[in-house]
């Protein structure tokens, strides 16, 4: 592990334990506990603290792609790609973590609807671990040449994406409806600068044919730094069936 590498692990874990911080704060317990109850509370927290962990190693992966872009710095975008396989086997061991607390501790309502929606987060956030890797592919290649009209918005976009990632994981571990809410209608000011990002491409390729291998790129990372908007939706969605069971679209 490189200076670097241990130095964004530090401030990672440094806001998932103020995360947990603030949250145990509105934690309380009345009278005794059944010690298999003590057992699902403590596996819970287990996943949800790896959730957590999961969702800021993201957060950094995001905002790492985006700088490595300004920055011109392949080697830098190679470090995103090769973090990814640690963001997917966080998955794999969440999902098994979840599987095996629903197999053994055969958990009922309310507690059963927070491990799948957990589930359901885990994998929306591998998938966002995804597309921060391939818009690292783009910034490869995209590196040696000169910025087309300074990346339009995917730095903005970049960044959107990685504070509402916070923010969807603020709102999950607080079951906080609003909150999911307020993060989802934001991912409308992603859509409106990836749209105005593909028009400022398009027009300047048609005006010089050099432009379409650049603009080609930034098109690609547009798409994936969309679709993570997208996924921040669907982990709010998430926010409301723990708190109601219910489903709903908040991207109609």
């Amino acid at each position: 592990m490189t200076e670097d590498d241990g130095t964004a692990v530090d401030r990672i874990e440094r806001q998932v334990s103020q995360i947990l911080a603030d949250t145990s704060r509105t934690v309380t317990t009345t009278g005794g506990i059944h010690p298999a109850r003590e057992m699902l509370d403590r596996e819970m927290r287990e996943i949800k603290d790896d959730i957590l962990r999961m969702g800021s190693f993201v957060e950094e992966s995001i905002r790492a792609a985006l700088a490595a872009l300004i920055a011109h710095d392949a080697e830098a975008a190679t470090a995103v790609i090769v973090g990814d396989g640690r963001i997917n086997e966080m998955q794999r061991e969440v999902s098994g973590l979840i599987t095996r607390t629903i197999a053994t501790q055969s958990p009922v309502a309310r507690d059963l609807r927070f491990l799948l929606a957990l589930d359901h987060v885990g994998y929306e956030l591998e998938r966002m671990g995804d597309h921060a890797a391939s818009v690292a592919k783009q910034v490869q290649k995209l590196a040696p040449e000169p910025p087309l009209q300074g990346y339009v918005d995917l730095p903005a976009m970049g960044e959107l994406d990685a504070q509402l990632v916070g923010d969807v994981l603020r709102a999950l571990v607080d079951v906080d409806v609003d909150a999911a809410r307020a993060v989802a209608r934001r991912d409308d000011e992603i859509d409106l600068m990836h749209h105005r990002t593909f028009d400022a491409v398009v027009a300047l390729m048609r005006t010089d044919g050099g432009n379409v291998e650049r603009g080609t790129r930034i098109l690609f990372a547009s798409h994936d730094l969309e679709r993570i908007g997208d996924r921040v939706t669907n982990i709010a969605e998430d926010v409301v069936f723990l708190a109601s069971g219910e489903i709903e679209d908040l991207n109609p």
